[in-house]
């Protein structure tokens, strides 16, 4: 930056902050007359014949947050992010409260758009299974469904649909864009260093199309993902896996909706407003009660008051060093380390949602939970939907590791990209120049701008081999195998969770509950309490997130100047689109 922009940098966001700091006071002065009550009154209480209606929509975390009561008014706000985020723990924890509690008569699945990953739609749908042997029913309407959100539904005891509405339901794909072209144009090199034939995160960047390494593992995962939503339908609707590979192949997303239901998909077409009906006819009658997520989730569990306690962990999202909305390592450093100085705390369950990212801060992690360990705790890993590359390194170390069957993992490989842009400086005039004090002082100069020579280009391969060594090194010490067993199985490749329990990368199929009880009895626990961490962003957080300024072009651009600023080794994990 040169020291004409700084001032008006300085500038910009000091007005940006004048700004946020005017529309928050204007927002709470308005609303706080209206509002105020509602943020400090007493907890929800459950009124008898109670149905919980759980919206299926907004994006599906692992974590929720604390409720923001200001959330439905500010929505309309210029700038206040919109978009809904539901937490996992919220909803499982809602589905097994009500399946407790004698006030609930049954759940409403409403609406069917919830962004999800394919591990989370089936713990969420175990979850229903669970509840529904309490004998209480479950209901599902939208107007439309997604093919992961018809999954979840599938469990229902009936499913009503809008008579103009759909189901997609048409199989997976997998896609990618390719930029080689475009690069070759552009008169950019992409110069990849990689270990592990399976490792196409580069691919789209040096070649026009998949490479038969990944074409077979992208394969072999898809068909098991919808493996999995066939066998599960399957079962729920009592329709023949052929016939649900018939339908996908009509594209039903495509189709009038009285085909839904002529093929079993649904049982009845409804307009919203009927719902009503179907709840009095349920509860038995017409003074039943709703109850939100949000609301639901407020209501505490059993108070437990034992002293001992398992913490769940939580780590979602990309890894990177010092900044981001993942993984952030250092931050989880900081998280470890409370955990660590708190005596009560006897198990760690490490539940782990990501597709990788900075090999370093993924070595730092990985040595944070190892001291976990070495105090004496035992750590289990859950995995969400990724637990790959990155994800896995951290993962490694644990005592016990359960991944649903869905979850995709391993991944076991390391990459440096690095832009050569020689082609188009030439093409733009662009001449470089300089002294330099040893022989590889210009090494990020050469790199970027002028191509990495062979005894470069050498020095940089060394360095992630050495990164692909510690992380098998990493990876058989933790599984108790060999480094060549690691290696046979590693090469970057991508597994499904219940393909892993056979290469050893994981022990055991099921999610967080079965990770609490397995942590419990390797502490030797019979009674405890659950402690989350980090703990729930408060309202305060939430709101200062809801205003950030910064577009998704700056925040685009200010990754691509810390990306481009040196080389760098990535343990980055990158799926191709899946529906």
């Amino acid at each position: 930056m040169n020291e004409q922009e700084q001032p008006r940098k300085k500038k910009s966001g000091c007005l940006k902050g004048i700004i946020i700091f005017i529309v928050i006071y204007i927002a709470c002065s308005v609303l706080s007359g209206i509002w105020l009550g509602k943020m400090f009154s007493s907890s929800v209480t459950l009124e008898p014949n109670s149905v919980y209606v759980l919206k299926m929509k907004g994006t599906l975390v692992e974590q929720g947050q604390e409720d923001n009561p200001f959330a439905s008014a500010m929505s309309d706000i210029p700038g206040y992010n919109k978009s809904e985020v539901v937490g996992l723990d919220d909803l499982l924890h809602n589905i097994r409260l009500a399946k407790e509690d004698d006030k609930i008569r049954g759940i409403l699945l409403k609406e069917g758009e919830m962004q999800m990953g394919f591990a989370s739609a089936r713990a969420l749908r175990n979850a229903l299974i669970d509840f529904k042997e309490s004998g209480k029913f479950v209901i599902a309407y939208a107007a439309s469904y997604s093919q992961t959100n018809y999954y979840v539904a599938s469990v229902a005891d009936s499913i009503y649909l809008n008579p103009v509405g759909t189901i997609d339901w048409d199989g997976l794909s997998a896609n990618k864009m390719y930029f080689k072209r475009l690069l070759d144009k552009l008169g950019v090199e992409m110069q990849v260093l990689k270990v592990g034939t399976f490792k196409s995160a580069v691919e789209p960047y040096i070649l026009t199309g998949m490479s038969e390494a990944d074409r077979q593992q992208t394969k072999q995962y898809v068909d098991g993902l919808w493996n999995e939503l066939v066998e599960g339908v399957s079962q729920s609707r009592n329709i023949t896996a052929d016939n649900l590979n018939r339908y996908a192949d009509l594209y039903m997303g495509l189709q009038p909706a009285e085909a839904c239901v002529q093929n079993g998909l649904a049982d009845r077409l409804i307009y919203a407003s009927e719902t009503d009906s179907l709840l009095v006819r349920l509860t038995g009658t017409e003074d039943y009660n709703t109850i939100s997520t949000s609301a639901l989730a407020s209501i505490p569990a059993k108070k437990n008051d034992a002293d001992n306690k398992i913490a769940i962990l939580y780590a979602e999202g990309e890894i990177t060093d010092s900044e981001g909305n993942g993984i952030v390592g250092t931050k989880m450093l900081k998280e470890i380390n409370k955990i660590h100085e708190d005596e009560d705390i006897k198990a760690v369950v490490f539940r782990v949602n990501s597709p990788g990212g900075s090999a370093d801060a993924s070595e730092q992690i990985w040595h944070g939970i190892q001291t976990l360990r070495e105090k004496g705790l035992p750590v289990v890993v859950s995995m969400g939907d990724y637990a790959a590359s990155g994800g896995y390194y951290i993962s490694c170390g644990a005592d016990y590791i359960f991944a649903e069957p869905t979850t995709l993992t391993g991944s076991i490989g390391i990459f440096g990209l690095i832009p050569n842009m020689n082609g188009i400086r030439n093409k733009v005039g662009v001449d470089i120049d300089g002294i330099k004090t040893n022989s590889h002082s210009d090494l990020q100069v050469n790199a970027m701008y002028k191509g990495l020579n062979t005894e470069e280009r050498a020095m940089m391969q060394q360095m992630v081999e050495r990164g692909y060594d510690l992380f098998t090194r990493r990876c058989a010490e933790g599984r108790h195998t060999t480094q060549e067993d690691i290696k046979a199985i590693g090469e970057g490749r991508v597994w499904l969770g219940k393909d892993a329990i056979g290469i050893g990368l994981v022990d055991e199929t099921g999610g967080i509950n079965e990770a609490v009880a397995k942590a419990a009895e390797l502490a030797q626990l019979t009674d405890y309490q659950l402690t989350c961490y980090p703990a729930r962003k408060d309202f305060y957080t939430q709101l200062m997130e809801a205003f950030d300024t910064s577009s998704d072009e700056e925040k685009l651009i200010m990754h691509f100047k810390e990306l481009c600023k040196q080389p760098r080794v990535m343990t980055l994990m990158h799926f191709p689109d899946i529906r």
